[in-house]
């Protein structure tokens, strides 16, 4: 049996303003109607012998990948919390571990949830062909072939020139992200390949391998996961044990010290979607070379991006330009500088700006809020409540609230009473009083929320009960 883990706890940062902390960009629909997550759980399909699927993600976009799993109907294994992020080889450990005690002698099948395949038949091929080898006890990585000689890439050479892209070969060596002409010199010799970040072996060989090379990580993995608790549909790992081990990659810590490191060679239009260029190369593009996504209307432009979520996006007499719109950020970049906006983000940080976490539109295990107009004593919100779902019960030290329907059917709790609000009624939440907002109905319910006060920060809530385990 073949266990998938999806490893969903990147930010994704330079594909910002779409991309943000709390909102990645494997959480978006950047290629079809499918968030990247869901394709790589989709694309398993042509994959035999695939079992539940294990999910190692970030703990503040637990909710958001639970609703995406759950949309595809995909059988869940576990979903992990990492409390921190310490890169590919703590998460592969702890999945390994559950693996290893839930599943004994399974290969597992490590996938970053934020790649594109587009052909998957050519994948599923590439994941049969390297199941041998990892039964055997090798510890698989698929290099791709590569179309160019790219330099923003780590290669891995393999000790004979494969041949017609089957089985697995052994691995020579792991090198860094070279020059243009080194990289020149290794697409002419036909063995290497782009280091692709995918891996596929048992549980049991790279746990043993980790401990071998990085004891350190498997410690501190084991007590995390022994103080490990259950929560609602998750796994929330011990924070102070998690956090105590290495932050290190699979490839650092195991794959380039190993001797049963194996390749095979993946040719299926691979991308890792490592900026807004990279959206531009594998989508299709119009007669003047542009991909256009939104309300986009452009004159004389040519070999361009251009991506709207909010409003009509505009551009006239450009070429090789990457346009990104949504509702409170812009960005506007030559496609061959994308890859500075990481140094974008990282200005925005500096001076915390709240555009580098969160989009305008926040998701909440409940559903979302928007906000639409704000000032120094108020702040107008649009709030939706799923079918079902229900705010905690709460109170605010500095503001009050006023919410008044506009689609659906509210129950609200404010203070001892309990009142029912159709369409175009309203009620008054004053500062101090616990307060709580359900719908109990079958659609979604929409009103419209007016805070006032001296403070209207998001931190002022005082939680009371929460059906999703929030503190």
């Amino acid at each position: 049996m073949i266990i998938p883990v999806i490893l969903s706890g990147g930010s994704g940062t330079r594909l910002w303003p779409l991309s943000r902390a709390l909102y990645p960009k494997q959480l978006l629909s950047l290629i079809g109607e499918k968030t990247m997550l869901q394709e790589t759980v989709l694309r398993l399909a042509a994959t035999d012998d695939i079992g539940p699927v294990y999910c190692v993600c970030n703990e503040s976009h637990r909710f958001l990948v639970a609703e995406q799993l759950h949309e595809i109907d995909v059988n869940i294994g576990e979903i992990i919390l990492e409390p921190k992020g310490r890169n590919t080889a703590p998460a592969a450990a702890i999945a390994a571990m559950l693996v290893t005690e839930k599943h004994p002698g399974a290969i597992m099948l490590i996938l970053p949830a934020d790649h594109v395949i587009l052909d998957t038949l050519a994948f599923g091929l590439a994941v049969a062909a390297g199941k041998s080898a990892a039964e055997e006890g090798g510890l698989v990585t698929f290099g791709i072939v590569p179309a160019s000689a790219e330099t923003g890439y780590g290669y891995i050479r393999a000790s004979v020139q494969p041949e017609g892209e089957k089985g697995a070969y052994p691995v020579a060596e792991f090198v860094e992200k070279p020059d243009r002409e080194t990289a020149e010199r290794y697409l002419a010799s036909g063995d290497y390949f782009w280091n692709s970040g995918i891996f596929l072996f048992k549980a049991e060989s790279y746990l043993l391998e980790l401990e071998a090379h990085a004891p350190a990580i498997v410690a501190a993995c084991r007590e995390a996961l022994g103080k490990a608790v259950a929560d609602l549909d998750f796994l929330r790992l011990d924070s102070e044990a998690f956090c105590a081990s290495p932050s290190d990659s699979i490839d650092y810590a195991v794959m380039e010290k190993t001797t049963k490191a194996a390749l095979v060679p993946l040719n299926a239009g691979w991308n890792d979607v490592g900026a807004w260029s990279a959206l531009w190369d594998v989508q299709e593009r119009d007669d003047a070379g542009n991909v256009k996504r939104g309300d986009v209307l452009v004159h004389n432009v040519k070999n361009s991006y251009i991506h709207a979520t909010s409003r009509l996006v505009t551009a006239v007499g450009l070429d090789g330009y990457i346009i990104v719109e949504t509702a409170d950020a812009v960005l506007v970049a030559s496609r061959d500088s994308v890859q500075d906006v990481k140094a974008l983000v990282e200005e925005l940080k500096k001076r915390e700006r709240d555009e580098v976490e969160i989009h305008r539109r926040v998701y909440r295990p409940w559903g979302t809020y928007e906000t639409v107009d704000f000032s120094d004593r108020f702040k107008v919100k649009r709030i939706t409540v799923n079918p079902g779902a229900a705010l905690s019960l709460q109170k605010h030290h500095f503001r009050a609230e006023h919410w008044v329907v506009v689609k659906g059917t509210a129950q609200v709790t404010v203070g001892e009473k309990k009142i029912t609000l159709i369409e175009d009624q309203s009620t008054y939440i004053p500062v101090g009083e616990f307060h709580r907002l359900e719908n109990t109905g079958q659609t979604p319910l929409e009103l419209i929320e007016v805070q006032s006060g001296s403070y209207l920060g998001e931190d002022d809530i005082v939680r009371v009960e929460d059906r999703y385990g929030r503190q």
